[in-house]
C-alpha cells in the first residue's frame, strides 16, 4: 500500500511510537512521519507509507496550525506542563486583553527562537534532550522562524486571580516551538510561563477533521478497508505544478529517462509532478540543472 495517512495523534505517544505501531497495523516496513509531535501533543500528524515516504519532504515543510493554551507564572524544564517548575511568580496585577494582544502583535511575523533543552535538535551529533537528561549544559543555536498569525481565543476583556491560563491560535513556519512561543509571550507580560495544552489543528492544507484515530485505522483494516484510509500520492502534493502525460512518455518516465522540457512548463521553478493519463503520479521532475532545456527525475514511484 502506498499514500498518506492522516493520523490524529494521541496525547502519551511519541511520533516514533505512532510510526511504530502503523508498521504493524499495515504490515509493512517503509512507514515514516512528516513532522515530530511532541508526545503530551496530539493532533494532525500525516504518516508516509510505501512509496509516498519518498515525498515525505514535500510535505514537512509546510506551515502548521495549533491551538494552545499558556498559563503564566510557572516556568518548567520541558517549557511545557510535564517538566519539573524552575520558577514561579505569583501573578500580582490584572492583564488587560489589550496588553496580551499587544504582545501578539509584537510576536508575530520573523522573530529568533532558542530550541528548548528538551527538543530533538542536535548539537555536535547529540539531540539536546539527551544533554538535558545527563545534567549537560550545552549552548543552544538560536532560530529564525516565522510567526503568520497568532490570535486570542479567550473572550475575557481582563485576566485575574491566582492561576491565569489563557487560550490561543497559531499558524507558523516549519521548526517552530509553541512551547518556547508560549515562554516567550509570559516573558513580554513580565513571567514565568508554560505551554499547558496544545493541539496540532493542521498541517499544511491538512487538518484534524480529515484525520483518523488509533481506533478507526485498526476497525478498517479489519474490514479490509485499510488502504482506503491512504491519500494518493497525487492527492498529497496537490499544492505542486502538475503536468499530465501520455502512455509512451510514461513508460520513458518509469525508467527515469531525460526528456526535453515541455514548453508549458519552461517558467516553472522547483519541482512538477508527472501524471499519467489516469491522473496517477508516475514521478517528480525538475529543470536539469546544467541543461536548462532538459527535464530530469528527482523521484520516480513506479
Amino acid at each position: 500500500m502506498d499514500g498518506v495517512l492522516l493520523l490524529h495523534k494521541p496525547a502519551g505517544m511519541t511520533s516514533h511510537d505512532c510510526v511504530f505501531r502503523i508498521r504493524r497495523l499495515f504490515q509493512t516496513k517503509k512507514v515514516g512521519h512528516t513532522g515530530t509531535l511532541d508526545p503530551d501533543v496530539s493532533g494532525v500528524l500525516p504518516i508516509c507509507i510505501g512509496k509516498a515516504t519518498r515525498i515525505a519532504e514535500f510535505l514537512t515543510g509546510a506551515t502548521k496550525t495549533y491551538e494552545g493554551e499558556v498559563t503564566l507564572g510557572k516556568a518548567t524544564t520541558t517549557e511545557d506542563a510535564s517538566g519539573e517548575i524552575v520558577a514561579t511568580k505569583p501573578i500580582d496585577r490584572a492583564i488587560p486583553r489589550t496588553e496580551i494582544e499587544h504582545v501578539f502583535q509584537q510576536l508575530t511575523g520573523e522573530i529568533r527562537q532558542t530550541p528548548p533543552m528538551y527538543s530533538a535538535v542536535k548539537v555536535h551529533g547529540k539531540k539536546l534532550y539527551e544533554y538535558a537528561r545527563a545534567g549537560i549544559a550545552i549552548e543552544r543555536p538560536s532560530r529564525i522562524v516565522t510567526i503568520h498569525e497568532l490570535t486570542l481565543l479567550d473572550d475575557r476583556t481582563v485576566f485575574t486571580g491566582e492561576n491565569i491560563s489563557f487560550r490561543f491560535r497559531v499558524t507558523c513556519s516549519k521548526g517552530t516551538y509553541v512551547r518556547t512561543l508560549a515562554v516567550m509571550i509570559g516573558e513580554q507580560l513580565g513571567f514565568p510561563a508554560h505551554m499547558s495544552h496544545l493541539v496540532r489543528t493542521a498541517s499544511g492544507a491538512f487538518t484534524l477533521e480529515q484525520c483518523v484515530t488509533f481506533s478507526e485505522i485498526e476497525e478498517r483494516i479489519v474490514r479490509g478497508e485499510g488502504e482506503c484510509l491512504l491519500l494518493p500520492i497525487e492527492k498529497a502534493l496537490f499544492h505542486l505544478p502538475k503536468y499530465q502525460m501520455h502512455d509512451k512518455v510514461a513508460e520513458k518516465v518509469k525508467n527515469g529517462a531525460i526528456l526535453p522540457l515541455p514548453a508549458e512548463l519552461q517558467s516553472l521553478e522547483g519541482p512538477v509532478l508527472m501524471v499519467n493519463e489516469k491522473n496517477k503520479a508516475v514521478a517528480l521532475y525538475y529543470k536539469h540543472p546544467a541543461k536548462p532545456h532538459l527535464f530530469k527525475p528527482l523521484k520516480v514511484f513506479s
